[in-house]
């Protein structure tokens, strides 16, 4: 069934279809449409669900911890502020390897105080032990919340599903929402590996020595490493039911690209535009799109840039002392291999400034016309000088 709904909302649709048992949040903007549409359906029963109202994000994990353990589907969403509140529960949810999913709206941290986009809030919980999935468009957010709960549940790790705020968030477009049964035959039931179960008493989370403590972390790093071809398999399937599939990473027009512009998100469309436009003026320009950050797709990024000769990698994000994140992670992703493409990083978007096919032309002709990149990370659309806070 096609629908026009906001992208917030492409996301509670597939939380219902989902059949999530247990649901806990607290509203902040610009994720509270999720909840909220959320809270709706299990009032009016369309989701036979616990709605769990919490005092705080901090509450709304560990309100999650708890019923995942207990071997229920769970679910949250959260954005910026709400997701740093979360950072200590993170690393119990995956350390404890549950498969519980969450919605990140992407965020500016403040201060200064910004409800728009900016995905500084997702990375910064990058080594926290969750699957990490970012999203171009409404009828993503709301297929990749569908994968995620299967991908939680095959490799018992939470998953993170990432989406702009407002670009997406608060958009409205043609969806396609898929029929319960088909979402059934895709997703069972699910069926946890263990449980808190009355008649069968365990201790779970309990102090863990030396002697056993990096076992369970290289335990969940192997986990981490099977998710890609986990995925594969999952979006081949879904592909068979649906029709649609993503990929961790998506080449455009890369085969015989010298330059390829690197994207994620909804920064990633007006890309596409963008390259549609050089290439019909002849330039050998492609576009390389991250959907997995989590557990980092080292090969699959090689195979894929490894013939160009240079990458710009558009970060919406930025870590203090350092570059724009994706830049920095690919950097490393490429730095031992003999022939590789210069990196050339940029920084752009920040706080919800927009990022027009203007700035990303003017980022590619600079990165074609500069011999080696100059910086780490070169800042596009400062306003000069800048304004007044």
């Amino acid at each position: 069934m096609k629908k026009v709904v906001e992208g917030s909302h492409a996301v509670s649709e597939a939380v219902r279809l989902c059949r999530v048992q247990v649901i806990s949040a607290y509203p902040i903007t610009p994720q509270t449409h999720i909840v909220e549409l959320l809270s709706e359906f299990c009032s009016d029963g369309s989701l036979n669900a616990k709605f769990l109202r919490v005092e705080s994000e901090h509450s709304a994990m560990a309100a999650l911890i708890g019923a995942a353990s207990a071997g229920v589907r769970t679910f949250t969403a959260t954005s910026s502020q709400g997701l740093a509140l979360m950072h200590e529960l993170l690393h119990w949810a995956s350390g404890a390897r549950l498969p519980i999913v969450m919605a990140e709206v992407n965020r500016a941290l403040a201060p200064g105080w910004n409800i728009w986009t900016d995905q500084t809030d997702s990375l910064a919980q990058r080594d926290t032990g969750w699957i990490q999935l970012y999203c171009e468009d409404a009828q993503e957010a709301l297929d990749t919340t569908i994968q995620a709960f299967r991908l939680a549940e095959t490799v018992f790790l939470p998953v993170m599903v990432v989406l702009d705020a407002f670009f997406l968030s608060h958009t409205y477009e043609p969806v396609d929402i898929p029929d319960q049964a088909d979402v059934d035959r895709f997703l069972p039931p699910f069926k946890p590996a263990f449980s808190l179960d009355t008649a069968h008493p365990a201790a779970f989370n309990q102090l863990s020595p030396p002697n056993v403590y990096m076992e369970m972390r290289r335990d969940l790093q192997d986990a981490m490493e099977a998710a890609p071809e986990v995925l594969e398999h999952i979006e081949g399937q879904f592909q068979s039911l649906f029709g649609r599939r993503y990929g961790a990473l998506e080449a455009v027009q890369c085969d015989d690209a010298e330059i390829i512009l690197v994207t994620s998100g909804t920064i990633t469309s007006t890309c596409r535009l963008l390259v549609e436009k050089l290439r019909a003026q002849g330039e050998k320009v492609g576009l390389l799109k991250m959907r997995l950050f989590r557990p980092f797709p080292y090969e699959m990024l090689k195979r894929r840039v490894l013939r160009a000769r240079k990458l710009a990698v558009v970060d919406r994000n930025f870590s203090f002392g350092a570059c724009g994140i994706f830049a920095q992670e690919i950097r490393a992703a490429l730095c031992n291999e003999p022939k590789r493409p210069l990196v050339f990083g940029y920084v752009a978007g920040l706080g919800g400034r927009d990022v027009t096919t203007d700035i990303l032309e003017e980022i590619y002709w600079t990165t074609k016309t500069t011999a080696h990149p100059e910086s780490e990370s070169v800042w596009v659309g400062l306003q000069q000088p800048a304004p007044a806070a």
